[in-house]
This record gives C-alpha cells, structure tokens and sequence, in this order.
C-alpha cells in the first residue's frame, strides 16, 4: 500500500504542468545618448587600394538607441549553451556594432574589405589582437567570461564594436520599440540588468509568481528628478 501510495504521488506529480511566466520589458529613452563618430577622410591614412566607407543607415535616433540596449538576467545558474556569432568588417565598419552572447560562446569577424584590418581588444573581460589580415580571411575568439568587450581596429580609428558576454542564454537586445521578452521562467525572484554604451548599467528586482507575466520598465538614463535626489542621498 506504502509504495502504491508512492507510485501514486509520482504520477500526480509528472502530470501536473510546471508553471512557468515571461518577463515583458519595455525601454523608454527619450534623447540621443550615443556621440558623433568623427571619421578622417580615407586619403588621410589610406594607401594603394581604397575600401569605402560605409552610410549611416536613415534610421530614428531614438528607435537607434533603444535597439542598442542590451537586456539580462543576472545569475549563472539559469540555463546557457555556448553560441556562434558573427561580426562582419565592411565598408570600414563592424557590422553588426553590437551582439549579445552567453559565456563560452565564439565569435568570428571575417575581413570583407579590400584592404587590411586589424582587430583588437584590450577589455577586461577578454584582451585579444588578430592581426593583420586581408579581405576573405577570418578570425575567431572564444569568450569564457562575462563582461562587456569593447572592439576596435588599429588601422581605423573609426571603427568600433561591443560584444556583450552575458552570464547564462536569458540575454537579449530591445528591439527598436524597445521592448523585450524572456520566456518559460520558473517562479523566483530574478534581477533584470539593461545595459547601454553611453548610459551604463541599470538593474531591477522583478518577481515571477507563475500566474503570470511580470513587467519592467527602464528608464535610459534616469530622469532628471531621480537623478537629483541620488546625488542628494549621497
């Protein structure tokens, strides 16, 4: 009868559906946070063949900065699997500027130019120089850690990239409405951390009962007011 009455529980146990909620974000900026990249005419530095540089594509500065918001949850124990991504070099850009991975995860930067780059990194979280290397070649780099990598090429000063390794798969960016979702989350407490080149780091406490979806919102940066009375505190 014991071990019935345990078979029993069992299977009322496996039957019975795990709740699980998203968390639905949102991102309001309301003015332009990333500066001008001022870039030398190619004949300042350029020798022999030319590879030109890239338009900015006509896109609304707000829904730009919303887009180059980076969204995470904060814990190394929410499930992760290493990714692949890529960061091409074209029109003297890095193209994407901005790409979100989880740690573990490799990233390659093919040279689609005509002339040399040379790719490199003195962040914290992961130092790497690849070298010269012309137009059709790649290189690869494997990031173990989170943090933030900055990118940079030392034969143009212009060209800059961000790789955002986050601590588990639960990362993402905002779209360019600035709105974001993780899905398929236990019940818990989780902090929420959006990041931004030009406005650091923000971070919310958000709770997930399992009867819904949870929502937050970011301000980039903080309004005025808030931002006053932080300095008031301190």
């Amino acid at each position: 009868m014991k071990n019935f009455l345990i078979i029993a529980g069992l299977l009322i146990a496996l039957a019975t559906p795990i709740c699980a909620s998203d968390i639905e974000g949102s991102i309001r900026i309301e003015r332009k946070l990333t500066p001008r990249i001022v870039t030398a005419p190619a004949g300042a530095y350029q020798r022999g063949q030319g590879s030109d540089l890239g338009l900015d594509l006509q896109q609304d500065p707000l829904s730009f900065e919303r887009s180059h918001v980076v969204v995470y949850l904060e814990s190394k124990d929410l499930q992760s699997s290493p990714a692949t991504a890529t960061i091409e070099q074209r029109d003297r850009r890095f193209t994407p500027d901005l790409v979100v991975i989880p740690a573990g995860s490799k990233v390659s930067l093919p040279n689609r130019d005509v002339i040399f780059h040379n790719v490199f990194s003195l962040s914290k979280a992961k130092i790497f120089d690849l070298g010269n290397y012309p137009k059709d070649q790649t290189r690869s780099v494997v990031f173990p850690r989170p943090g933030i990598v900055f990118v940079n090429c030392r034969l143009h000063s212009n060209m800059t990239a961000t790789i955002v390794v986050a601590p588990n798969g639960y990362a993402t960016r905002a779209n360019e409405a600035g709105k974001f979702t993780f899905s398929n989350l236990a019940a818990g407490t989780y902090t929420v951390v959006a990041w931004h080149k030009s406005a650091g780091f923000f971070k919310k406490v958000v709770t997930v009962d399992g009867n819904g979806n949870a929502a937050v919102e970011f301000f980039i940066p903080l309004p005025k007011v808030a931002m006053d009375a932080d300095r008031q505190e301190k």
